[in-house]
């Protein structure tokens, strides 16, 4: 475990944040791609040629200035009237046409992706499967240990476990993935010639379409998102450092 750790630590780009990484980039790329292809065939993706074209051209200018070696690009457009949009590890990116109104337009556009590359960047995705494998060996490792002590005890530390590793571990990880992402995400739109400044307005959208049709609000330490006043306060403040990369 112990030699897992030191040849698992990286370090992200940019932020310089330390995080454990226990497969290696051929096989996350592998995973991203096999996951992605799986996807298509399963997903009904958009023939729309403007709206394709628009998702290409601002997908390229971002992965121009990304610098992730290796990485095979790909940005689909899914018919999916959710607002959202994904990465899988590879430079794989995929956007619902839900989205789309929302995005509004290309600087809007240039926010999700760019966002999204930020994961891919950051290597967000290697990240969470390695942390699901460190969890789940300790997990099995504690219910081995006490099984053996009193076998009646197994089951409960097992859900206690589980619980608490959710709550404490892994959804703050992923909203601080998000923010990191977030930060990642304009320094992209920067270098690849888009006023970061326009992620606000993206993102203040975003939060109204919340408001609109969220109904009730997720208590936010069960979400795996920032809440839309964190994220855009945090935007904020992460701004002045991509304005040094922006050059219209």
């Amino acid at each position: 475990m112990v030699f897992a750790f030191l040849v698992g630590c990286t370090t992200v780009p940019i932020t310089g944040r330390q995080q454990l990484i226990l497969i290696t980039p051929d096989q996350e790329l592998e995973l991203g791609i096999t996951s992605f292809e799986k996807l298509k065939k399963q997903s009904k993706i958009s023939n729309d040629p403007q709206v394709n074209n628009l998702v290409q051209q601002v997908g390229k200018r971002i992965a121009a200035v990304a610098n992730v070696p290796g990485a095979q690009w790909e940005f689909i457009v899914f018919v999916n009237p959710e607002p959202n949009a994904f990465c899988l590890p590879g430079g794989k990116v995929g956007i619902y046409t839900g989205l789309l109104p929302i995005a509004k337009d290309e600087a809007g556009l240039a926010t999700v992706i760019s966002h999204e590359v930020g994961h891919v960047i950051a290597r967000h995705g290697a990240e969470r499967i390695s942390q699901a494998l460190l969890i789940d060996t300790i997990g099995k490792g504690l219910t081995s240990q006490i099984s053996a002590y009193d076998p009646r005890w197994a089951q409960v530390v097992a859900v206690v476990y589980g619980a608490g590793t959710t709550l404490g571990v892994s959804l703050p990880y992923s909203r601080a993935q998000e923010l990191e992402a977030d930060r990642l995400g304009l320094i992209l739109m920067a270098k690849a010639g888009y006023d970061p400044r326009e992620a606000l307005n993206f993102w203040t959208r975003f939060a109204e379409y919340n408001r609109q049709h969220g109904g009730g609000r997720t208590i936010w330490f069960l979400s795996t998102h920032p809440l839309d006043e964190v994220r855009i306060q945090k935007i904020k403040e992460f701004l002045p450092e991509a304005m040094k990369y922006y050059k219209p």
